[in-house]
């Protein structure tokens, strides 16, 4: 059997705050290949603190029997050994290109500024223009002469995968990529993504609030709540979800075909954030 891409075992987060020490994230784990996982859930849930730990940007302190990315361990690196992870072999695309671009900087010097350990000159701008092209943009030329403020969002989103993709990584990690994009351009994006996982054989953590969304578009799905997983499957089987906090979410989702007076109100239980949730496919 193939090397796992990334294995996490009872990863814990805690934050020291003014009233105490706060457990973010409860022993999470899970593992994946060259795959796209969506991690689900509603605000608060630890989906963004767990991406930030696999690559050592959380401000938390982090425990876990085992943080392994393609074997290696990610546990007590130091900034010269995590320089050559992030970005490089496990690249992030936040949520909005507003706040990741740099407004001082034209398009086509930030992503000089991603390869330029890679390339130099010449070769350097060549693999960016290849970039844009790769992502779709019409006017690759036009777009890396441009500024951040010129671009449209969907657009900017674009660049911003452009400049993660452009070292090659082997895991994408998308927190939230889409919800700040309209439907058509949304689609875009997702077509984009789906086909750079599958032609550069990588694997993509995409985090998301849209259930319908991850449903259709990744292979597996982890359900957060309170900092736990509260259930894996696979994400052909959404609809069959076990776990009452599962069915909740989706009992709330409105239905363009079956309109109703009022949505669901999700019902927690607090028993849930003192349980481990119950994983598994179901057939």
């Amino acid at each position: 059997m193939a090397m796992p891409l990334l294995q996490v075992e009872n990863l814990n987060i805690r934050f020291q705050t003014p009233t105490g020490i706060s457990h973010v994230v409860r022993d999470v784990s899970f593992q994946m290949g060259r795959e796209k996982l969506a991690i689900v859930g509603e605000s608060g849930s630890g989906k963004s603190q767990t991406v930030r730990a696999i690559l050592g940007l959380t401000p938390g302190q982090v425990t876990a029997d085992k943080l392994e990315f393609n074997g290696e361990n990610l546990l007590g690196l130091d900034l010269a050994q995590w320089r050559k992870i992030r970005g490089k072999r496990i690249a992030m695309v936040m949520q909005d290109p507003k706040y990741s671009l740099n407004p001082l900087m034209r398009i086509g010097d930030q992503l000089l500024e991603s390869c330029r350990d890679g390339y130099a000159g010449k070769s350097a701008k060549e693999r960016a223009m290849e970039m844009l092209v790769a992502v779709k943009i019409r006017d690759p030329e036009r777009v890396y002469r441009a500024w951040p403020h010129e671009l449209s969002g969907g657009m900017g989103q674009r660049v911003m995968i452009a400049m993660m993709l452009i070292t090659e990584p082997e895991l994408l990690i998308a927190d939230e990529p889409t919800s700040a994009l309209d439907v058509t351009v949304r689609l875009q994006v997702l077509a984009i993504l789906d086909d750079l996982v599958r032609t550069r054989d990588m694997g993509l953590i995409f985090i998301s609030h849209d259930l319908n969304l991850v449903g259709s578009f990744c292979d597996r799905i982890i359900v957060m709540y309170a900092g736990q997983i509260m259930e894996e499957l696979d994400a052909r089987h959404l609809n069959a979800a076990t776990h009452p906090y599962t069915q909740g979410l989706l009992a709330c989702l409105p239905e363009l075909g079956r309109p109703v007076a009022a949505l669901t109100t999700l019902q927690r239980d607090p028993a849930w954030k003192q349980q481990q949730g119950r994983r598994g496919t179901p057939q």
